[in-house]
């Protein structure tokens, strides 16, 4: 395996993964916003219309995310009419 690829799967290892529901409508806020602190996680869509998403973000860093988060909840929280 060279080098490149071989860093990639190392990388993949020290990932964790969350998974949440949001309103699906602030998906996007929420993909900003962690863009924004750079390289503390990537979200991924799972499904646009229940507000799932998927948070990858590096190990060790987890105690700053859901931080983050928490701050977050009332902007990001799925909301039952």
């Amino acid at each position: 395996m060279n080098k490149a690829m071989n860093s990639g799967a190392e990388m993949q290892k020290q990932c964790s993964l969350l998974q949440l529901e949001i309103s699906p409508d602030r998906i996007h806020f929420l993909k900003f916003i962690l863009e924004g602190y750079d390289g503390l996680a990537l979200l991924s869509t799972v499904d646009s219309r229940q507000g799932l998403v998927e948070i990858r973000y590096p190990d060790g860093i987890e105690n700053e995310l859901i931080i983050l988060l928490r701050n977050l909840g009332p902007q990001i929280e799925k909301k039952f009419a």
